[in-house]
């Protein structure tokens, strides 16, 4: 049997393929593939490579600035800005554009300027020193609100010590010195403290059954008798409105009402008419707003 060897004319790309050789021999073939597949397939390719281009436009020019020795890398940048690339059918910026487009870092602010905007130093609120501004001044603004609100909820320097009207009065009175003003009320009617001050006694009282006795900030000493019920002690503080006590009928008393005197500061007991109108309390005989 001769042996040959088979020439290149000898080969088919038929034979290779499998398309139109011998009969009865299996033949392997990929399908065609269809018009949607290719279609898909290149949308697939041109996105990929429009990413690709943008990562590499982004990338480059960082690499550029950041490796100045690089040889070649002025090179590059002169002939991108000579000849600058684009890329049709997408939105990324050409890379001599991209540079323009970057954001300019802000210059930092003079040292003059960041003086200027510290807060100038505020008193120290509540006597409280070395405070930081930004803490001194929320509380200076309300130690100032506190003193608006302060003066306008003060206690008034006196007021009138019940509603009822008065039925006698500073003076002679059946052949005997009455020293004080009698304010006809109700039995259980409240007494307010005229003015402030500090109680030095309440309790049992000789000819009033029961009183109570305040020492008032201006040295002066007011007396309520015949009093029904006390509602404050020795050593109290009491501003001028308090409720002290209650209106009552007890001890040499021909009727409820409440006996009030002011002693003045040597002990002298002293009209309280006017001495409450001299503290803007002006009184009158007969029925009176409390």
């Amino acid at each position: 049997m001769s042996q040959h060897r088979v020439g290149p004319s000898s080969i088919t790309v038929q034979s290779l393929l499998g398309d139109g050789g011998e009969t009865g021999r299996p033949t392997r073939h990929r399908a065609e593939p269809s018009a949607t597949e290719r279609v898909k397939a290149a949308a697939t390719a041109a996105v990929a490579a429009g990413a690709l281009i943008g990562a590499a436009s982004q990338v480059a020019p960082a690499i550029a600035y950041a490796s100045p020795l690089l040889p070649g890398s002025h090179d590059a940048d002169e002939e991108t800005q000579a000849a600058p690339s684009t890329v049709k059918g997408t939105s990324i910026l050409p890379i001599a554009e991209a540079k323009v487009a970057e954001p300019v870092a802000q210059a930092a602010p003079e040292p003059a300027a960041v003086a200027g905007q510290i807060a100038a130093p505020v008193a120290a609120p509540f006597g409280i020193p070395n405070l930081p501004p930004e803490i001194a001044a929320p509380l200076a603004q309300a130690e100032e609100v506190l003193k608006g609100v302060q003066q306008q909820v003060a206690p008034a320097p006196a007021v009138r010590p019940v509603a009822g009207e008065i039925s006698s009065g500073f003076g002679s009175r059946w052949g005997a010195m009455h020293y004080g003003l009698d304010f006809a009320d109700a039995l259980g009617a409240p007494i307010h403290s005229v003015s402030s001050g500090t109680v030095i006694e309440a309790g049992p009282a000789s000819g009033f059954g029961l009183w109570v006795r305040v020492l008032q900030d201006d040295g002066t000493t007011a007396v309520y008798g015949h009093v029904n019920e006390m509602f404050v002690h020795a050593g109290q503080r009491v501003n001028a409105g308090d409720v002290i006590a209650t209106v009552g009928n007890r001890g040499q008393s021909t009727g409820p009402h409440l006996h009030l005197e002011i002693w003045d500061q040597a002990g002298t007991k002293i009209d309280p008419m006017p001495y409450l109108a001299a503290k803007g309390v002006p009184l009158q005989w007969g029925p009176s707003a409390h």
